[in-house]
């Protein structure tokens, strides 16, 4: 339980920790977008069951793939979509950071 309800506040924490130092000028707009992209995790929905504490995201729901995640490392190089890009690739890192102590423990 402790594990689930520290992932969500990193998904907003990293996001805003990023905004800070990488897009200092508008850093507030760049937290919302970045923390908006916890959207992503729609992809859930289609997992039976839709929630599974022991499950690894990554993988396993469309969104959070190989292929997704090589997309958005490329929408890395589109300005307009930096900061999208940069939230879904956070929030890629965060939840393989789960399923890493998902397995220690």
């Amino acid at each position: 339980m402790l594990r689930a309800v520290l992932h969500i506040i990193a998904h907003f924490a990293v996001p805003g920790l990023v905004a800070r130092l990488a897009f200092r000028p508008q850093w507030k707009y760049a937290w919302l977008l970045m923390s908006a992209t916890i959207l992503v995790d729609l992809d859930h929905l289609l997992a039976d069951p839709i929630y599974d504490p022991n499950r690894c995201s990554i993988g396993t729901h469309p969104l959070h793939t190989e292929p997704a995640m090589a997309i958005y490392g490329v929408l890395l190089l589109v300005p307009q979509l930096r900061i999208i890009a940069a939230g879904l690739l956070i929030h890629m890192a965060l939840d393989a950071s789960d399923c890493y102590l998902q397995a220690l423990y």
